[in-house]
């Protein structure tokens, strides 16, 4: 049913935004798009405008918003640098399938060829990595313009839209029908793809199911649990899949990820890419034994690998796809994998005795584990946990398993430092009765702790986790090992970054003793305002890789 819109195009373009389920703007002020503040502050009701101290805090908090919600976030940035400085939340919203848009301000196009302030034509920088990028050319083109990108971003395979306007068309006034916002549903899975994939789950001795962002991003953890309980073959998750097979289930194995994954004859690889963090769909083969056929399912065909040699694939509405394979699996007899699942589970076991070191370590310096260790205990069941950093966030991998689905933000495989604080904005908005625990390397921080006081402006208590051990150490042990030395890879010693906290209105604290790291974490969340516990970690404590992303 459409609905008639008038009014400037700043008006109409949030009309749109609601429409499709905005809750908040995301922005620096800019004259570029002014109109679209005044659409915010005169909509009924009213658009929540939160602004940042840096457009890429906006952006990574828009990116974040469409990976908590579901609903592409928006994240409105000035024309020229301020658009810019958004590129690498839309890279990284690309890279992880989140749903987002961006609108930018764009110089006049009546003064266009004339050298008008911040003249750039930003679409083509923003295409590489976008679903969509364009300019609504005039005031009459926004609501289907706009509307256009929501669509776009919240559909499968989800991703960021980048679009900009004309500052003398964002001025100008217009009307236009607002179309049907239902965003479609992903297609219906191959039957034929199903029942083939559904016989090598049958005829799999060690199969192993891995559940990745876009089981989340495509609402299907019910039926993901679904499928894991009544099939009984183990999980490990990965990204946004953490948390969908609860921390502590039976069949929950990615503590035993290593040996899983070494000695499966079947990998089910759902909603997450066949990239170097699942060594690009390569498995099995521990031994001498024979490497593990692999069957990679997606969203949308355009995620299928196309490079891993697989034994099947399927795409489509993942709930569909997950239901679909339990109907084929009932007529199938059922192996018993009681052997199999009762090794992983003991690896699971052991791995849980050999962290529980680690996790009361003494050690002087801490050790990174020791934070976690103090943290795990105290993270309630809906607790928002984000990563933002390099060999500290390691750790949090590891140790980390939410127990419900939807909790956990990391960058995602682009890798991207400086996420942290946009997405711990988003996440106080989106679950403003949560704890929300912003994990940062010493590193990440420098990119955005200034946008703390983006959380002391608008009320948004946070609790930040600090592992500083005074270094890149994600990339000082590699360039040691390559090179027997490492340069610029380490920052100054110590810094009190807490202080910077509190200068900026915020609380904190550095901790040196391991054994005040758990009353620390106490006050942190009994403060009610942003709070840092900057812990002072050992530089040689780093986290034991085994693939460095090449």
């Amino acid at each position: 049913m459409s609905s008639d819109l008038t009014g400037h195009a700043g008006e109409l373009a949030v009309a749109v935004a609601q429409a499709h389920g905005v809750e908040t703007m995301f922005t620096l002020s800019g004259a570029h798009v002014f109109p679209l503040y005044d659409g915010a502050v005169k909509a009924e009701p009213p658009l929540r405008l939160l602004d940042v101290r840096h457009e890429q805090t906006a952006a990574f908090a828009a990116e974040a918003t469409g990976k908590l919600t579901r609903t592409p976030g928006l994240a409105v940035l000035t024309a020229g640098p301020g658009v810019t400085n958004g590129l690498s939340a839309v890279a990284q919203a690309q890279f992880a399938g989140s749903p987002l848009v961006v609108v930018g301000g764009r110089a006049p196009q009546g003064r266009w060829g004339t050298g008008a302030l911040q003249e750039l034509d930003q679409p083509p920088i923003f295409a590489p990595v976008s679903k969509l990028a364009r300019t609504i050319p005039t005031a009459g083109d926004l609501v289907d313009g706009m509307h256009e990108a929501f669509v776009t971003a919240g559909s499968s395979h989800r991703g960021p839209v980048f679009v900009d306007v004309p500052m003398d068309e964002l001025f100008a006034s217009a009307s236009g029908a607002l179309p049907d916002v239902t965003v479609p549903r992903g297609a219906d899975p191959d039957t034929d793809a199903l029942a083939q994939v559904a016989t090598l789950l049958a005829g799999a001795d060690r199969p192993v199911l891995i559940l990745g962002t876009d089981v989340w991003a495509d609402h299907a953890e019910e039926a993901a649990l679904r499928f894991v309980e009544t099939s009984g073959v183990p999980a490990i998750t990965n990204g946004m899949g953490r948390g969908v097979v609860p921390g502590g289930h039976p069949l929950l194995v990615t503590k035993a990820r290593s040996h899983a994954l070494g000695n499966a004859d079947l990998v089910v690889v759902v909603g997450t890419p066949l990239d170097f963090r699942l060594n690009y769909g390569e498995f099995g083969g521990r031994d001498g034994a024979t490497p593990a056929r692999v069957v990679h399912v997606a969203d949308s065909p355009g995620q299928l690998s196309g490079h891993a040699a697989l034994a099947g694939s399927v795409s489509g509405d993942l709930t569909s796809v997950f239901d679909g394979l339990l109907a084929e699996l009932e007529r199938a007899p059922r192996p018993d994998r009681s052997t199999w699942v009762g090794d992983l589970q003991a690896a699971v076991a052991a791995a849980t005795e050999r962290d529980a070191a680690l996790l009361g370590a003494e050690a002087d310096p801490i050790h990174p584990a020791r934070i976690y260790g103090e943290l795990v205990p105290r993270l309630a069941d809906d607790a928002v946990v984000i990563g933002d950093g390099g060999d500290f966030v390691s750790f949090a991998g590891k140790f980390v398993e939410p127990k419900r689905p939807g909790g956990w933000l990391d960058p995602g495989p682009y890798g991207c430092l400086g996420a942290g604080l946009g997405a711990a904005i988003a996440a106080r908005l989106a679950r403003p009765s949560a704890q929300v625990v912003l994990l940062l390397g010493d590193g990440a921080a420098g990119f955005s702790l200034m946008d703390v006081d983006t959380l002391v402006r608008h009320g948004l208590p946070v609790v930040m986790v600090m592992g500083n051990n005074s270094a890149w150490g994600l990339e000082k042990g590699p360039m040691q090992m390559l090179y027997g030395y490492d340069v610029i890879a380490d920052l100054a010693p110590r810094t009190a970054y807490d202080e910077v906290v509190r200068a900026l209105g915020g609380a904190g604290e550095t901790v040196t003793d391991p054994r005040q790291v758990g009353p620390a974490l106490d006050r942190a969340f009994a403060s009610g305002v942003p709070y840092l516990v900057n812990v002072i970690t050992d530089v040689d404590a780093t986290y034991p890789r085994t693939s460095f992303g090449v």
